[in-house]
Parts: C-alpha cells; sequence; structure tokens
C-alpha cells in the first residue's frame, strides 16, 4: 500500500470499509456465510462437509464460485479498458450491487440454499478486487486484509 498515491490510498480505505460492511450484512442475509471473505467459506466448506451437511457446503460452493466468477469478470474490464479500467470496474461493481438490491427485494430465488441476490453481491465482491492491479496482478486486494496486515506489520 505504500506504494499507492494518496488519494488511491484513500479508496483502498472506502472499499475495504464497503467489503466489510457488505460482507457483514450478507453474513447475517447467507446465514454465517461471508460474500468476501473466501478463507472463511472455504473453511465453512470443510466443517460442513466433514459434518456430512452438504447444503452447508453447498452455500459456501456457491459463494466460491460466484466471488470467483466476479473476479474473473472484473480482470477482463480490466483488459477490455486498459486506460480507464479503475472507473469501468467500479461502475460493473456498483451494478452488481443494484442488482442484487432488486434481486433480493423482488424474489426468494436461490441457488443450492444461497439466497440469489447473496451470489451476485459476492460476485460483485470479487470484482471489486480488480481496482488496483500491475502488470495483470492484483496489487491491494481490497476484500481480504490479510496479505495487506501482513505486509504492513514488516514494514
Amino acid at each position: 500500500m505504500r506504494d499507492l498515491r494518496r488519494r488511491e490510498r484513500l479508496l483502498a480505505v472506502v472499499l475495504a470499509g464497503t467489503a466489510g460492511f457488505v460482507d457483514a450484512v450478507g453474513f447475517l442475509v447467507v446465514g454465517g456465510y461471508f460474500v468476501s471473505f473466501m478463507s472463511g467459506n472455504s473453511t465453512r466448506m470443510a466443517v460442513d462437509l466433514v459434518q456430512g451437511d452438504l447444503g452447508g457446503a453447498g452455500i459456501a460452493a456457491v459463494v466460491l464460485v460466484s466471488f470467483f466468477l466476479g473476479a474473473v469478470a472484473g480482470a477482463v474490464v480490466t483488459r477490455l479498458r486498459p486506460r480507464d479500467d479503475r472507473p469501468a470496474v467500479l461502475a460493473l461493481v456498483a451494478t452488481l450491487l443494484l442488482v442484487a438490491l432488486a434481486v433480493h427485494r423482488l424474489t426468494t430465488a436461490t441457488v443450492v440454499g444461497a439466497p440469489l441476490s447473496m451470489a451476485v453481491v459476492a460476485a460483485s465482491m470479487g470484482a471489486m478486487n480488480s481496482v488496483f492491479h500491475s502488470g495483470g496482478e492484483v496489487s491491494l486486494g481490497v476484500t481480504y486484509m490479510t496479505g495487506a496486515v501482513v505486509k504492513s506489520a514488516h514494514r
């Protein structure tokens, strides 16, 4: 994060806060599964599988796959819009969040027990990680903080 300019740092903090808020709401709606913390979901999926809770493991899998597909969509946007990719990625994230809100208000549709709206939210969180990248690699993941915290501690 030291390589970022002041405005980029502010954007990173705002996006991380937004991701935390969205993750907390998603956690409550999905019943203990995360929409932006995939390490937690992979742990939950493993625990659910060991305990024989295939429904719970399915929910975790849906959220994991949705997040991954959102990250792919964010990467595609950065490749299609190389000069102005940050606004385009943020527009994708905002659009997905608005779609999720509409789906949540208008339907109770689920995918393997996970509300469809939360799958869309997870996709938006995956896409959000494409905001900061360089050379085809994500330079700062805004929905997961472990790496940033460890790097900061070492610096």
